[in-house]
């Protein structure tokens, strides 16, 4: 699996991007796709092949690192400089390496797919996650 090699200080929200507030479960960087653990409502790194309920179903990218029980901002919709290089016009799915983000041609066999967006240029990427509960 080829994730985007995301540089966590390069990650910077866009104009009307849609924003929540909560506390990270586990240590998190900028750049990550996370999803609120149903039980413990913190973030953790969302992953298309984990057992963990939700965790196939990224909430969003978040916008600054912590560690647990630390204060975290979540881009849930929007544009977002993901500090990655894109191909312009790619869509971008939730990876199998614990909040990473890949193109379509790398999600395996049995894994969920999760698109997390579309890249409106080779470094800007419109959050708008679909996740439509298949496998493939």
């Amino acid at each position: 699996m080829v994730d985007l090699v995301v540089t966590p200080a390069n990650v910077v929200t866009g104009a009307d991007a849609s924003v929540t507030h909560g506390f990270a479960g586990e240590t998190l960087l900028a750049g990550q796709a996370v999803y609120m653990d149903p039980t413990t409502r913190k973030w953790l790194k969302a992953d298309n092949n984990s057992a963990a309920p939700g965790a196939k179903v990224a909430g969003g990218i978040a916008l600054n690192g912590g560690s647990i029980n630390q204060a975290v901002a979540i881009l849930t919709s929007g544009p977002i400089t993901i500090g990655a290089a894109m191909t312009l016009g790619t869509p971008y799915f939730l990876g199998d390496t614990p909040g990473g983000i890949c193109p379509e041609a790398d999600i395996a066999a049995g894994e969920s797919v999760c698109q997390i967006g579309l890249a409106l240029s080779t470094s800007v990427l419109n959050v708008n996650i679909v996740a439509p509960g298949i496998s493939r």
